[in-house]
């Protein structure tokens, strides 16, 4: 099946009824019957549907890739004014405070994560089946993608291993060290990597290559450059994955590019169920295509949003003359109406602008045009799944591996033409280089190869970049965004705020 089916685990208490007449039922009354989170886990199909519910958070990752380019230079919050979505706006200007409600979310949504991988491996021990392995490595691979996110934006997290936080654990259990949460995640891919199988069960769910190039990955945010080059060359050696060409290219974003070749982990979304603004975790769309899309938008192919994550021109001008990339990566809303200046035979397409608007907006996750039948609202509901870790990346992180840790430059270089003839179509644009000017040339590739989803920032900082690159860092402080005031205050002092906020 394409999607998720997402269910959601609650404790529920079933009483029986008393009798009104005077028996032995009413002297003694039926034992009380439970199915709540001390009484579950007596089935596979519970198991499986905890892990489906640790799937479910997944989706709400939408604003981490939001933010993970507004806070770049790759995109300006926009939206429709200079006070719409605040913690947007703080974010790109790099004013942001430890009450930053969009912060908080990112906290809350990828804590639950762990706390429902934790659920499950509190009691993995209880019941046996056939495939516990499977489900177990599922989940520890999930935990990590949760503590990834959390340790890249906030640094130590407070962690319990194998066991759910509970009332009162803030007040005895400190932050780890960003060495530890990296350890908890090495050791959880590690295992995943071992225990899963290669090709997935059901589309969306972890696979030994996802658990490979997750570990490469946060190993490269270690600078273990060794370590990481043998993980994403793990990843490279399955020959599960290539590079789409051609037409297959032109349509990665699209919804007949979904679950390819190209994708090593995909977040899977769907516009079946539909969400509101009061519960926008809630959504099995992903909200950040609405968010991105294009304000009062009346066209061909795509359906208006919210104009949010709006392109600079000097991220535009970052894609070289001939690079195919820059049409996929980017829209040029004024160029596309040129275009489209007959649109259905009237006076062309529409469109209104919003706040910082550059005219141009990421193709890559805009909404496009469906049924629209579909549930909900149409901008918080769109069925465009996210590409979390793309075959592309694994062959850029190893090139950087290969270089920055001296392994092999050649290795390096030829990871970095493989991308950059897909790119153009060509080999004429092979680089020849090595050392310093080798790294400087892959990390201009990734941000042209993966604008728009969501890197940007956190390769700047792992790599010392961001000051001088986006406007407003400051070191030593935005390097890590504040812990939500409200984890500080419930946890009494044991907490400590990120330095500078």
């Amino acid at each position: 099946m394409k999607k998720y089916i997402l269910t959601t685990l609650a404790a529920i208490t079933l009483l029986s009824t008393v009798t009104t007449s005077c028996s032995d039922e009413f002297v003694n009354p039926a034992p009380e019957y439970s199915i709540d989170s001390e009484n579950y886990f007596n089935s596979k199909e519970e198991y499986d549907n905890a892990l489906i519910a640790t799937y479910d958070l997944l989706q709400s990752s939408y604003v981490n890739v939001l933010l993970g380019e507004i806070a770049s230079d790759n995109t300006l919050a926009g939206g429709e004014s200079p006070t719409d979505v605040i913690g947007f706006q703080q974010i790109d200007d790099m004013i942001h405070t430890q009450t930053n409600s969009n912060l908080r979310d990112i906290w809350n949504w990828m804590f639950a994560g762990v706390q429902r991988a934790n659920y499950i491996l509190e009691f993995q021990d209880k019941t046996d089946f056939e495939g516990k392995t499977q489900l177990i490595a599922e989940t520890r691979f999930l935990r990590a993608y949760y503590q990834f996110e959390l340790v890249k934006w906030f640094g130590g997290i407070p962690m319990k291993p194998d066991a759910r936080f509970k009332l009162g654990d803030e007040l005895k259990i400190p932050r780890s060290s960003v060495e530890e949460v990296y350890a908890s995640i090495e050791a959880d891919l590690t295992f995943a990597a071992a225990n899963l199988s290669p090709n997935a069960s059901q589309k969306g769910r972890a696979t030994k290559g996802a658990a490979l190039a997750l570990l490469g990955k946060a190993y490269l945010y270690q600078d273990k450059f060794a370590q990481a080059a043998t993980a994403l060359q793990g990843v490279i050696n399955l020959g599960s994955y290539s590079l789409k060409t051609g037409n297959d290219y032109t349509n990665l974003f699209e919804a007949a590019g979904e679950n390819g070749t190209e994708s090593v982990f995909e977040i899977q979304y769907t516009d079946v169920e539909g969400a509101g603004f009061p519960c926008l975790q809630c959504s099995e769309g992903n909200v950040a295509v609405g968010f991105s899309g294009v304000r009062g938008y009346d066209g061909p192919f795509f359906s208006a949003g919210f104009s949010f994550n709006v392109p600079t021109q000097q991220s535009v001008n970052a894609f070289e003359p001939g690079d195919k990339r820059k049409d996929i990566s980017i829209l040029d809303i004024n160029a596309w109406a040129a275009a489209n200046a007959d649109y259905d035979k009237g006076n062309g397409i529409k469109f209104g602008k919003g706040n910082e608007d550059t005219g141009f907006f990421n193709r890559k996750y805009l909404p496009r045009k469906r049924n629209s039948d579909a549930a909900g609202d149409l901008n918080l509901t769109n069925p465009n799944n996210y590409r979390a870790i793309r075959y592309a990346d694994v062959l850029l992180m190893a090139a950087e591996a290969y270089n920055r840790g001296s392994v092999d430059d050649g290795k390096a270089r030829e990871y970095l033409n493989l991308v950059r003839r897909r790119a153009f179509g060509d080999n004429n644009h092979d680089v020849n280089v090595s050392g310093a000017a080798l790294t400087d040339l892959i990390l201009k590739e990734r941000r042209v190869e993966l604008f728009g989803e969501g890197h940007r920032f956190f390769d700047l900082v792992r790599t010392g970049q961001a000051e001088g690159t986006i406007p407003g860092f400051t070191a030593d402080k935005n390097e890590l965004f504040p812990l939500p005031i409200e984890e500080i205050q419930f946890a009494n002092g044991n907490w400590a705020q990120n330095p500078g906020y």
